[in-house]
């Protein structure tokens, strides 16, 4: 279920900034100040929206008037296009405004459009905590149907709609699109976290600040074998001076990783490896999950790898992508940006205190300079991208 477009409103600096054509990949660049990490937390905020309700997740954002945009009394609006497990383009709309001095759902929509046009069904129209949603959805698509809807009244006008629908199985379609959300992975990967990992317990997913690396590489030894030996061979193949990773199982039952350094005759356990060693096989467990995430979303992966690492840090994330997965990868280095095609390019810039949004691809320019041979790194240190220097 990729998404194919965000529009954002009234969200800090994103006044007015939409993400079209958006392909498996998108790596964001831009200099500091100019939105990226909002972009991010945006994805943040439905997900706190979502297991919370939208004032809590307004008021972890210092409240109502620090999330709006300067200037602006709002809604705070969220659109989000994707497509669906059948294929059709649905639409998610969430408008936040301030009602009686607190945060609530001003208006939430979910449709989807027939295939061959025609009008879209909304199957979830709600404002203010009061609404409808359609209650014969096994007949959408279908030439003669039409719509039967069921009113419906939440018990907090802050809570999504999608939320309190989504639980029951009557709304297939609602709980698809809630299950898209709760399962995207942001992540906030702390080396300290990953390096302190500890060995007991047991965990499927990487965790979003990383700090359980070692479970979850004993669930994939243990449980998926196979996905946990590309890890090892990637980490062998991308790490410079890594010459070998092997896992030792103990007597009770912990899985030692051992890194060998081609330098070195005896090898390093992993408490004794480099940071940048760590990180890369903390975001190689999470790129080979054996049950991708819908959407991942990683800021600066750059941060403690080896220059030489990034490009091919690239690939695997468009890997990952190629999967079934989708990713979202802020960058300020032009050598991960070198492993990036141009329609995968977006960067970000401030015009009169607001972000602004462009896709590299739409650049004639551009694109017969990356047809001639340059990369976008390069291109991207000539200031061609946005008119800053990475």
């Amino acid at each position: 279920m990729p998404i194919e477009q965000i529009w954002i409103k009234n969200y800090r600096a994103l006044q007015d900034v939409k993400l079209t054509n958006l392909p498996r990949l998108a790596v964001v660049i831009g200099a500091n100040g100019t939105g990226k990490s909002t972009l991010f937390d945006v994805f943040s905020f439905l997900k706190d929206a979502l297991a919370g309700n939208v004032a809590s997740a307004v008021a972890k954002r210092g409240g109502f008037k620090e999330l709006v945009s300067r200037g602006s009394e709002g809604p705070i609006g969220i659109t989000v296009k994707f497509r669906e497990s059948s294929g059709r383009l649905a639409t998610y709309l969430l408008e936040v405004a301030e009602t009686g001095g607190r945060p609530v759902v001003r208006h939430e929509v979910l449709r989807y459009r027939r295939f061959g046009g025609g009008r879209a069904w909304h199957f979830v129209d709600f404002r203010e905590g009061s609404g409808n949603a359609i209650t014969n959805e096994s007949m959408y698509g279908t030439s003669d149907a039409r719509e039967e809807r069921r009113e419906h009244k939440l018990d907090d006008p802050a809570t999504l709609a999608i939320k309190g629908l989504g639980q029951f199985q009557e709304f297939r379609v609602v709980s698809e699109f809630r299950s898209l959300i709760d399962n995207w992975h942001i992540s906030n990967l702390h080396i300290a976290d990953a390096r302190s990992s500890s060995e007991v317990g047991y965990a499927e997913h990487l965790s979003t600040s990383g700090e359980n690396v070692a479970q979850v590489a004993q669930y994939l030894y243990e449980h998926h074998p196979e996905h946990f030996q590309r890890v090892l061979r990637a980490m062998r193949d991308r790490v410079p001076g890594v010459a070998a990773v092997d896992a030792k199982p103990t007597e009770d039952g912990r899985l030692v990783l051992r890194f060998q350094d081609g330098s070195f005759k005896d090898p390093f356990v992993a408490r004794h490896v480099s940071d940048g060693t760590i990180k890369m096989f903390a975001y190689l467990l999470l790129l080979h999950d054996p049950n991708p995430h819908p959407l991942i979303a990683v800021e600066e992966p750059e941060n403690q790898l080896y220059h030489d690492l990034l490009s091919l840090l690239t690939e695997e994330f468009r890997d990952y992508a190629r999967r079934g997965g989708q990713a979202f990868v802020s960058t300020h280095s032009p050598d991960f940006l070198n492993g990036a095609e141009l329609n995968e390019i977006y960067w970000f810039e401030k015009v009169d205190g607001f972000s602004r949004v462009r896709q590299a691809k739409d650049s004639e320019l551009l694109c017969d300079l990356y047809d001639g041979g340059d990369l976008p790194g390069a291109l991207w240190r000539q200031r061609l991208l946005g008119g800053e220097a990475p």
